[in-house]
């Protein structure tokens, strides 16, 4: 095994044992069964809550290719398009991410001790080596898609909580890894009402109100399987 995928392997255990899962625990009915032990549902603050969290991440049209948009839809316990897996290797704090060469020296500096994590796409469970990313270096409204997950930067999403400290554990402004802006940086945001759009692709945003008043907009929880 590779130094880089030493590292991760650890740091996987670290962050899916100690940092997104104890945000709430995965219900029966948003993932398929067979999602397995590292499914994870991203919704919106804005939207839901950990008991019912009404709309998460999704794949949109559940197709694995490259460049397919990420959007909010219902949570579903038999639609495989919204079965994402914390990836592992591929999680841990953002120090760890920046000694496999996967997040810049400049973002390790403002973040290196918190969270972060890859969201890899997973119908029933099988994973397909793509992850919700951004296909370039984070811009203002860049939406999400399915990217490589050995792609470095812009896989990587930083669980902020120190930027929204009122609200952490539970709620917290998701970061993309390759944010270049450390004063608001390139945070997830959903627009409108998803409920009543046909494409509510999530895109990023820089984040506004930090650290005290952060917009519900740009503010997410997560569920974990047990």
């Amino acid at each position: 095994m590779s130094t880089r995928c030493k590292v991760l392997a650890a740091a996987a255990t670290l962050t899916v044992a100690g940092g997104l899962s104890t945000v709430g625990t995965l219900p029966a009915t948003a993932a398929t069964p067979q999602c397995g032990p590292h499914c994870i549902q991203i919704f919106s603050a804005k939207f839901g809550t950990n008991a019912n969290p009404n709309l998460v991440e999704t794949v949109f049209q559940g197709v694995a290719k490259v460049g397919q948009p990420t959007i909010l839809a219902r949570a579903s316990s038999s639609d495989p398009a919204g079965d994402l897996i914390a990836v592992a290797p591929g999680a841990g704090l953002v120090s760890d991410f920046f000694a496999a060469g996967l997040v810049s020296a400049a973002v390790n500096s403002h973040y290196g001790t918190e969270h972060a994590a890859q969201i890899e796409y997973a119908p029933l469970g099988k994973p397909t080596g793509l992850c919700a990313a951004l296909a370039t270096t984070a811009y203002q409204n860049e939406g999400l898609t399915l990217q490589p997950c050995s792609t470095p930067g812009t896989t990587v999403w930083i669980i902020d909580t120190a930027d929204s400290p009122a609200t952490a554990p539970a709620r917290f402004p998701i970061v993309s890894g390759s944010t270049t802006d450390f004063t608001h940086p390139f945070a997830m945001i959903i627009h409108g009402n998803p409920a009543h759009k046909r494409f509510p692709q999530i895109k990023v945003q820089r984040l506004r109100g930090n650290p005290a008043h952060v917009r519900v907009s740009q503010l997410w929880g997560a569920n974990v399987s047990s």
